[in-house]
């Protein structure tokens, strides 16, 4: 079904696939064929530096959200934004509920507004399209580049190269400064062969994370689409294997493209915006990841991650043993907060769920609704627990699937069909009953993301399907069934784009700024707190420890109603690991009242007593080490921290809450990483073992010197754990850009372009 190659691999005209053994016989040199990937060509046209190995890249475009937006604004006007210097897309499709926190919603949609004028962007209202339909619909074009704060950012099946990246990324593209990378590896993604009938996108990318994920394979990497097996896929199906690429943790993705893309463009009224993509006639890739689509079947990513995938028959075959291993995951995932079992779900052996939906930038595809009416049609989901929702990623699809009877079948059979709305991708929609098990076409199923709180006793869970396998389980009123296990005609109805709705509702400034515009304040969006520069010393304490071998940003700083203090940098800390780490917040006061002590010029000694002794042990090697040369702050250690969403939150919390550091054995994401730097703090990496580390939570740990070691470039950090003595230990910061060691001295990316 799917082949990881050993070795680099040569891809002739397309077609042949020679691996790169070290003596074969190729028309170019190894150097000259790497040149030839699509994603090298891309790359190079938006390259704004002479080297191709250190990119310094500018963006076409620009896309953010509301969860999003508010913070990445206010950091570019504390930084000098003046106008949005190329198209930037403001969508309200994650907090356009307006349930939680009164006012909060709806004001920062009306922030979104007025600085889309002012500024020069363009707004999509609330309820009008999820933000990456929207890109599809309306911003991608064949060669292009898109940078997005969403990690979903991704339109490489229509030719775009798009990367999902943290705020500050965003800011940077914004006040005309560029996206600093290395040149990524490239990684052939080979398609052979045609799916089966009943086999959807959500199946093929399933099927491909559960066999790239765990051995990092694409880990940092563009995902290059090719082989025979592109011809044979829609661009709705192509699109649906897309968006998923984003839980492999590669860096982006890029599809050939052929006359199915080309009507895409031509559907949506831009057929300019096409542009024929193809591997030059002899490519040199860093790896390949084969794959026969034909031997792909009904897929299930099983809790508490995306890569935990089996088969639907696999699982139906095996549901004991398979139940017992997700219990056993579960004990780690969720530190044995609660107690979880799914054995209650076999009912005469056969697995039932209480939910499914089809919803967001993944599920909600013209396609794939389609396709889930055509099973659903003249059958019901019952009257019992089960319950079914779909979600149109975007007004338009909606409209059309509303002419075309969809709706009406869905409808008609118990289906209940909602408005284009990302809540149930991160918890802030159609939330379970506690206990309950969820089937859904959307894009992650980590532990709480679909809304129950450990902290409160709750436990819901969720597994990832494709939308075809979740309509034949509602057929089947809940029993788990696979699509290919129904005789179902598909209707393949033909998608028409009705640009109207957009040009009714959507705000385009069409790039002209309109200066004398006021923003709108609400009053739960609050500037940034003023950051302190890197100190010459510091002292850090272990206020968090955690050794899951995967840290999510979900569990640093946790989505769903939390969501809406995103606006309100202090608000929005509180939550900070308040469901992995309870206490975290806390300690990281505590330890913050020192350093704030520092910053008023009184004794950190004075407010916090623990202190004493560590300086007093510090000074007996260390006696210049104090007032006006050190800085006092927290630090967590997580093996693998960062997988999952772009979220900068993740990183800008623990800087709020006085973080000056993370320690990993190893950063899941680019993304988290580029974070962390972003807020001034160290992205430290130990050599220790997570199961004897040389620390512990609420030791303290003295860097001294390191201001000067972040200045001269040091990769290797001395550190000392403070006890009884000083243990000597070490740290790497890894390879940083000039640009992100200045960033780190200065404090944070806002101190950094004040100047």
């Amino acid at each position: 079904m799917i082949k990881l190659y050993d070795n680099g691999v040569y891809l002739l005209n397309g077609t042949e696939i020679v691996e790169d053994t070290g003596s074969v016989s190729v028309p170019v040199s190894k150097e000259e064929a790497a040149q030839n990937t699509m994603a090298y060509g891309i790359l190079k046209e938006h390259n704004t530096s002479s080297d191709m190995e250190h990119l310094q890249i500018k963006f076409d475009k620009l896309t953010s959200h509301d969860i999003t937006f508010v913070g990445i604004i206010q950091t570019a006007r504390a930084s000098g934004l003046e106008k949005f210097p190329i198209p930037y897309v403001l969508t309200n499709c994650h907090n356009s509920l307006c349930a939680v926190g009164g006012t909060i919603n709806e004001d920062d949609h009306m922030f979104g507004l007025t600085c889309a004028k002012k500024y020069g962007g363009v707004y999509v209202p609330p309820h009008q399209a999820v933000i990456h339909q929207y890109a599809r619909e309306m911003l991608a074009g064949g060669g292009k580049m898109i940078l997005g704060s969403d990690s979903h950012t991704r339109y490489g099946a229509l030719g775009t190269m798009a990367m999902g990246e943290g705020g500050p990324e965003l800011v940077k593209q914004l006040l005309n400064k560029t996206y600093d990378v290395k040149m990524p590896g490239v990684i052939a993604i080979y398609l052979d062969g045609e799916p089966m009938k009943g086999v959807g996108p959500q199946d093929v990318a399933l099927a491909i994370i559960g066999a790239t994920f765990g051995n990092g394979y694409v880990n940092n990497k563009v995902m290059e689409f090719v082989g025979p097996g592109v011809d044979k896929l829609s661009a709705d199906f192509r699109i649906g294997i897309d968006v998923m690429t984003t839980e492999t943790t590669c860096l982006s993705s890029i599809w050939k493209t052929d006359e199915k893309i080309q009507e895409f463009y031509d559907i949506h009224g831009r057929s300019e915006d096409y542009k024929e993509l193809n591997p030059g006639a002899a490519a040199y890739y860093d790896g390949m990841v084969y794959v026969n689509l034909s031997e792909i079947k009904p897929m299930i990513a099983m809790p508490f991650h995306p890569s935990n995938v089996y088969t639907i028959d696999e699982l139906n075959a095996n549901l004991k043993d398979i139940l017992h291993d997700v219990e056993k995951k579960a004990l780690v995932s969720l530190d044995g907060a609660v107690d979880y079992s799914l054995q209650d779900k076999v009912i005469d052996g056969k697995l039932y769920v209480e939910q499914g939906i089809i919803a967001g930038c993944a599920g909600g595809g013209f396609e794939n609704i389609c396709a889930a009416a055509d099973i659903i049609k003249d059958r019901n989901i019952g009257h019992d627990e089960f319950t079914f929702s779909v979600y149109p990623a975007s007004t338009p699809i909606y409209m059309e699937l509303v002419k075309n009877g969809a709706v009406a079948d869905l409808m008609a059979a118990g289906t209940i069909v909602k408005t284009a709305f990302c809540g149930p991708c991160f918890g802030a929609g159609d939330t379970p009953a506690n206990n309950a098990f969820s089937i859904r076409h959307s894009t992650r199923n980590f532990p709480n993301r679909e809304g129950s709180k450990l902290q409160n006793g709750q436990i819901a869970s969720v597994a990832l399907m494709d939308a075809r396998s979740i309509a034949a389980t509602a057929a089947n009123k809940g029993f788990l069934t696979p699509a290919t296990a129904l005789d179902v005609e598909y209707t393949g109805q033909k998608y028409h784009f009705d640009k109207s709705i957009y040009e009714n509702r959507v705000f385009d400034s069409k790039g002209t700024a309109d200066p004398d515009v006021e923003i709108k304040f609400g009053p739960n969006i609050k500037d940034w707190p003023a950051m302190s520069a890197l100190p010459e010393n510091l002292v850090v304490k272990i206020v968090s420890e955690i050794h899951d071998p995967v840290t999510t940003t979900d569990e640093l700083i946790p989505s769903g109603e939390t969501s809406s203090y995103r606006s309100n940098p202090l608000g929005l800390a509180e939550f900070t690991l308040s469901r992995k780490d309870p206490s975290y917040v806390g300690r990281a006061k505590e330890v913050q009242a020192a350093q704030k002590a520092i910053e008023a010029g009184t004794c950190p000694l004075d407010v916090l007593e623990e202190l004493k002794p560590v300086m007093a042990k510090i000074r007996e090697s260390y006696p210049s080490v104090g007032e006006g040369n050190l800085g006092v702050g927290s630090t967590i250690f997580a093996v693998k921290p960062g997988d999952g969403s772009a979220r900068e939150q993740a990183a800008s919390c623990q800087k709020v809450l006085g973080g000056w550091a993370n320690i990993a054995n190893e950063y899941a994401t680019k993304r988290y990483r580029s974070n962390l730097i972003n807020w001034g703090m160290l992205p430290l990496l130990t050599d220790e073992n997570h199961e004897a580390l040389p620390f512990q939570n609420g030791d303290y740990i003295f860097i001294p010197d390191v201001r000067k070691a972040v200045e001269e470039k040091l990769d290797t950090i001395k550190a000392y754990v403070v006890g009884d003595s000083l243990k000597e230990t070490e740290f790497h910061l890894g390879e940083l850009t000039d640009a992100e060691r200045e960033i780190i001295l200065k404090g944070c990316l806002i101190n950094y372009y004040r100047g």
